[in-house]
């Protein structure tokens, strides 16, 4: 192999996730002890994608071990990350394929989730071979579908330091008589909802799946669910709680139905997805809920707090640490090894310490152009004890005649307006 030959790039895309640090520090560490020169490419596939070699110059840095070798301590990236849809952009693959070329780049470490995965796919192919790509799977949703339910990188972190958060909130809660909402990430899946709830022991957890996988959600369903919970805890003798709920519920919502919503703008990032961040999700909740009691006689509070942006740059906890230098080191035997049952481009996996390359065109849907998703499995044992925690209601509720007439004081209702409101939930809950 000649010397312009040696060189391995690595960039990160999409969002935030603990432990990018770990998979810069892990590939530049390998790939230098193999005699090969790193470079770091800064933003993504933003610069790579505008095609202008003095820009790319600008915001491309040779990376050595003196430069990376505590990073993976920390939160962020050295390296940035941008949302850059590379294919969107005009001549975007073509002119990351010629700006690698000129800097002898012929294998590059790509670090995301799947948007980043796809244009990674899309450069391999368009440069014929000539790129080889190990794709390192990231996203604090937890939603690739990895082989042996492998967690993705960051997730680990991203649920623990939640975990934390909703727990001091439980407390605020319980000293103050008062209910929280936390919003948490999860764009198509609720696993990281799913997580914090169960491990901190909140009253409840609403995630997209429990209302199927197609389809729209109902707004109305939603409180009602959560309305319930509240109204189940106070007959339980108890008048605080805190609810959580994916962010991925509001993209289910039909946008018609948040567009009538007041403060509420529906805007789409680059590669298609609704930008959850406009829409907060749990301020329209609030609203809701408070004005539901309201109409009762009752002037109740809530508290709503998204928790998502708090935990992406998160220093990772151990497991984390541990794993991304896995990837990055694998990332490198990967690419080093020629192996040609993978073509040009494979997803990085580590599965109890051992290398499992996948090839990256088997993980993307040629509709959708997304690598598959992995959904929280609702007829799973572990979902099953999740929900058996929560506080919601149930069949059972509806059997104990005194346990009934509280939740409708409660409501201030009647039993028969009670059940006649609130039954259909039991009777709409996913098997």
């Amino acid at each position: 192999m000649s010397e312009e030959e040696k060189n391995i790039g690595i960039l990160v895309g999409g969002g935030p996730a603990p432990g990018l640090n770990g998979v810069i520090s892990s590939v530049t560490i390998e790939a230098r002890r193999s005699g090969f020169r790193v470079f770091g490419i800064y933003d993504g596939y933003k610069w790579l994608a505008k095609g202008d070699e003095k820009l790319f110059e600008r915001n491309i840095k040779e990376l050595r071990i003196r430069d990376v070798s505590r990073i993976h301590f920390n939160g962020g990236s050295i390296l940035r990350t941008s949302r850059t849809n590379l294919v969107k952009e005009k001549n975007g693959v073509s002119n990351a394929v010629r700006l690698l070329a000129k800097w002898g780049i012929r294998y590059l470490v790509t670090v995301g989730g799947d948007d980043t995965a796809y244009c990674a796919f899309e450069i391999a192919r368009g440069s014929n071979g000539r790129i080889q790509i190990a794709h390192i799977p990231k996203t604090i949703d937890n939603d690739l579908p990895l082989p042996e339910n492998m967690s993705t990188f960051g997730f680990q972190t991203a649920r623990e330091l939640g975990s934390i958060l909703v727990k001091n909130l439980m407390e605020d809660s319980r000293i103050t008589d008062r209910w929280y909402i936390v919003v948490t990430m999860g764009r198509i899946t609720g696993h990281l909802a799913l997580g914090i709830a169960k491990s901190a022991g909140a009253t409840i957890a609403i995630v997209p799946e429990e209302f199927g996988r197609e389809g729209y959600i109902s707004f109305a369903h939603v409180c009602d669910i959560l309305e319930t919970a509240i109204i189940k805890r106070r007959a339980m003798g108890h008048r605080h709680g805190v609810l959580v709920i994916a962010e991925g519920i509001a993209e289910r919502l039909h946008p018609d139905v948040l567009k009538g919503m007041p403060g509420v703008e529906v805007d789409y990032d680059p590669f298609g997805h609704m930008k959850l961040s406009d829409i907060e999700l749990g301020k329209i909740i609030k609203g809701e809920i408070e004005s539901r009691f309201s109409k009762r006689g009752e002037k109740m509070r809530l508290v709503e707090i998204n928790i998502g942006y708090v935990l992406r740059c998160a220093d990772p906890i151990s497991i984390d640490q541990e794993y991304t230098r896995d990837l990055g080191f694998n990332a490198v035997h990967y690419l080093l090894s020629n192996r040609p049952e993978f073509s040009d481009s494979a997803l990085i996996i580590v599965d109890n310490g051992k290398l499992r390359p996948m090839p990256l065109n088997e993980l993307i849907d040629p509709v959708t152009k997304h690598t598959k998703i992995r959904f929280v499995d609702i007829n799973s044992e572990s979902y099953k004890v999740a929900r058996s925690y929560m506080v919601r209601l149930e069949k059972m509720d509806f059997e104990d005649k005194e346990f009934l007439k509280k939740m409708a004081q409660e409501a201030r209702m009647s039993v028969e307006q009670f059940v006649e409101r609130y039954k259909y939930i039991i009777e709409k809950q996913q098997p």
